[in-house]
């Protein structure tokens, strides 16, 4: 049975997430109080439960029983019952505007308790347990509900025990930095082929602007230390269990240089590895 565990802020996407999974097979389950989790999922294990693929999600709405999280998880690795931990994060302002968007009340806000802000400030320091074991970490900011969708694919359209996840990722740091990253490489030292006419407007993914771009010495050099570097890493993390590792480079606009960096190094590991994606964060902003 594969199992996942969905949690996270409240407001940063969990329904989606599970609607996600469940278009994907999987038995979902909302607002599940965490000292249910184990009893659950002995359930499901049964050979005649007929279900193969479980997701449950539990949060602060389940109060102070959510603090019986880690204790459950523990519970589960004793019975051998293996799991996924997916932990959706989103920037305060998003939250912020969507609890105000949709005039929901923070399940954290009471009438002593202060403003929505406090309740995200506390939620935040009571999930940061959860976050820091979470197998795989989606960041909700920027994302379309479709393209939460893909992100949700790419982790588990695949049998969960296939592997490490390997995604390459290019932004822009005008946008801001990309908070996933495990690795996070700045490409901004090279010339910008934002510059020069005939590739303004076209993209990394463009041969004319790849070739500019390792074209020079020093964008050759750059792109063969860091895959050299990425090469060396992946088995080492894979050594320590680490189920998703995220590559991200960085360009001003995040259109011309980073998305030549990601689409190269994409292209190099997909030869040997078979779990890798690639996104282009913001390929198309002006």
């Amino acid at each position: 049975m594969e199992l996942v565990i969905v949690t996270g802020l409240s407001g940063a996407g969990k329904s989606k997430a599970v609607d996600a999974l469940e278009d994907m097979g999987f038995y979902c389950v909302d607002n599940m109080p965490p000292p249910l989790i184990s009893k659950f999922a002995a359930l499901c294990v049964q050979p005649n439960s007929g279900i193969s693929r479980v997701a449950v999600v539990t949060d602060m709405r389940s109060r102070e029983m959510f603090g019986g999280l880690a204790a459950e998880l523990e519970l589960l690795t004793e019975s051998d019952i293996p799991y996924k931990l997916l932990f959706l994060d989103t920037s305060d302002d998003i939250l912020r505007h969507r609890y105000k968007e949709t005039r929901r009340k923070h399940p954290l806000l009471t009438d002593e308790s202060g403003s929505v802000n406090d309740a995200i400030q506390k939620e935040r320091r009571l999930l940061e347990p959860a976050r820091a074991a979470a197998d795989y970490t989606i960041d909700t900011t920027t994302l379309l509900p479709n393209e939460l969708k893909e992100r949700i694919g790419d982790i588990f359209l695949d049998k969960i025990a296939t592997g490490m996840l390997i995604s390459c990722v290019s932004f822009g740091f005008k946008y801001g930095i990309h908070t996933e990253a495990d690795l996070m490489f700045d490409v901004r030292c090279l010339p910008n082929p934002f510059y020069i006419a005939e590739l303004k407007s076209k993209t990394g993914e463009d041969r004319e602007v790849r070739d500019y771009v390792f074209g020079s010495a020093a964008g050759k050099e750059l792109e063969k230390r860091i895959t050299d570097l990425v090469e060396f890493l992946i088995p080492q993390y894979q050594n320590e269990g680490k189920s998703q590792l995220t590559i991200a480079y960085g360009c001003t606009g995040g259109k011309h240089r980073s998305v030549a960096f990601a689409q190269e190094l994409f292209d190099n590991l997909s030869r040997k590895h078979k779990r890798i994606a690639i996104r282009h964060r913001d390929i198309t902003k002006h």
